[in-house]
């Protein structure tokens, strides 16, 4: 995902959402949209986020810089003894929203604890 390349090159300018939603002319709500992906980014916004940053368009653009993920793990055996190396491409706005939503389930079940023991406690 190209977006993913902004927030890299973003982060590593030192340059935060708020500031970019500035030279967008946006609220940094929307500006953090676009970068997850969720709302398309404009040819003429490419150009402000590429001056921003001082790297050329085309390199923001690229699709490369997403997180991988190496799993050689001995179960992946084939029949012949050798080993699947297997890699993965997993931007790292999927792995943040996945990491957001284990955070909620685990509230969740602890709540769903606490109404248990409080209805064991009214028995």
């Amino acid at each position: 995902m190209i977006q993913e390349k902004l927030r890299n090159v973003r982060k590593q300018k030192g340059i935060s959402q708020e500031k970019m939603a500035k030279i967008l002319s946006t609220d940094t709500s929307n500006y953090s949209r676009k970068e997850r992906g969720e709302t398309r980014i404009h040819d003429e916004e490419w150009e402000k986020l590429a001056k921003a940053l001082n790297v050329p368009v085309e390199e923001l653009k690229e699709e490369n810089g997403l997180g991988i993920v190496h799993n050689d793990n001995s179960t992946f055996n084939d029949n012949s003894g050798n080993y699947y190396h297997q890699y993965f491409n997993i931007p790292n706005s999927i792995i943040e929203n996945l990491q957001d939503y284990i955070h909620l389930l685990k509230e969740e079940n602890k709540t769903l604890k606490s109404e248990i023991q409080e209805l064991k406690s009214k028995k």
